[in-house]
């Protein structure tokens, strides 16, 4: 048994197909974000004219050890894209799980030794912390 559409139906059937591939294309394209409830943790430095290249890449390797002996960190990003005000020259950003977790970070001894390496190689340096209600 064959089925047969009408030149009306067929028109119709194309129409409603169209329709359905334009709105799942307009769903896919839809801009979805999301607002976590971690904290961020972003540093903007200038260095000190003294600090040598090596001392720097120490500096920010030494972030990298800290997220692995400090519970609560989640990610870290270790390079710098744009710098406000210019003459800064290196950022890092740290996520911690929730405000427990910055705070232990804050207290921790592993970023008290990283501190007393990092410290003395910076001239400047600006801190923000940054969650959503």
């Amino acid at each position: 048994m064959r089925i047969q559409f009408t030149n009306a139906g067929k028109i119709f059937c194309g129409v409603l197909a169209a329709a359905a591939l334009f709105a799942s294309g307009y769903l896919a394209g839809q801009n979805r974000f999301g607002q976590p409830k971690t904290i961020l943790h972003v540093v903007e430095l200038k260095w000190s004219p003294a600090a040598s290249d090596a001392e720097k890449q120490q500096a920010i390797d030494g972030i990298k050890d800290m997220a692995t002996k400090i519970p609560g960190i989640k990610n870290i990003w270790i390079k710098g894209e744009r710098m406000q005000p210019r003459d800064f020259n290196a950022a890092y950003a740290i996520e911690f799980r929730d405000r427990a977790a910055a705070d232990a970070y804050a207290e921790s001894p592993a970023h008290a030794a990283w501190e007393a390496q990092y410290v003395p190689l910076r001239a400047a340096s600006v801190s923000i912390q940054v969650t959503n209600p």
